[in-house]
C-alpha cells in the first residue's frame, strides 16, 4: 500500500541518491557545504548551475553541492529570505521598506537597492553558519548513511497465463 504514496518513493530515491555518492566523507561533506552556502544565496532559479560550477572550479564533489542547494526550493525560499532580509535588516540598523508613493524608475531603483543589500548580507551570514554545520552533520552522517542496506521495493507477483496455447 505505501509503495504508491509518491512522497515515500522520492525520499527514498533521494537518500538512495545521497548514499550511492562516490567520495570520501570529507569529500562529500565539503560539496554539500558549498552547496548549502549557495543555496542560501539569492540566485533562485541559477543555484544549481552556480553549485556545480563552483565545485567543480574549487573540486570538490558536484553532486553533493547540487543536492545541497535544494535547502532553498519553493516551499522553504519564501521563508528563509524573509529571515535573511529581516536579520540584516536589523544587524544594520534600516528600517522595514515601504512601497513608494510614486512608481518611477529612480524609485524602483532605490527600493531594489533596499531590498537587495539587506538580502545579500543576510545571506551571507546564513549561508556560511549553514554551510559550516552542513559540513559538520553530513561529515558525522555519511559514513552511517553508506552503511545501512536500503531494502527493495517489495514487488507484485503477476500471474502466468497458464491457459494452453
Amino acid at each position: 500500500m505505501w509503495r504508491n504514496w509518491f512522497l515515500a518513493r522520492q525520499i527514498k530515491l533521494f537518500y538512495i541518491r545521497f548514499v550511492r555518492i562516490r567520495g570520501e566523507s570529507n569529500e562529500i561533506a565539503e560539496g554539500m557545504a558549498l552547496g548549502i552556502f549557495i543555496g542560501m544565496t539569492p540566485t533562485f532559479g541559477f543555484q544549481m548551475l552556480l553549485a556545480v560550477l563552483c565545485a567543480a572550479f574549487v573540486k570538490r564533489n558536484k553532486i553533493a553541492a547540487a543536492l545541497g542547494v535544494w535547502v532553498t526550493n519553493p516551499l522553504t525560499a519564501p521563508f528563509i529570505y524573509a529571515a535573511e532580509y529581516e536579520s540584516a535588516r536589523f544587524l544594520m540598523g534600516w528600517e522595514r521598506i515601504r512601497l513608494p508613493s510614486q512608481f518611477s524608475l529612480n524609485e524602483m531603483l532605490q527600493l531594489g537597492y533596499e531590498v537587495m543589500v539587506p538580502l545579500w548580507i543576510g545571506s551571507l551570514v546564513f549561508g556560511v553558519v549553514g554551510g559550516i554545520l552542513a559540513y559538520f552533520i553530513t561529515l558525522k552522517t555519511v559514513p552511517i548513511a553508506k552503511s545501512c542496506r536500503v531494502p527493495r521495493w517489495p514487488r507484485r507477483h503477476r500471474k502466468k497465463n497458464l491457459a494452453p496455447k
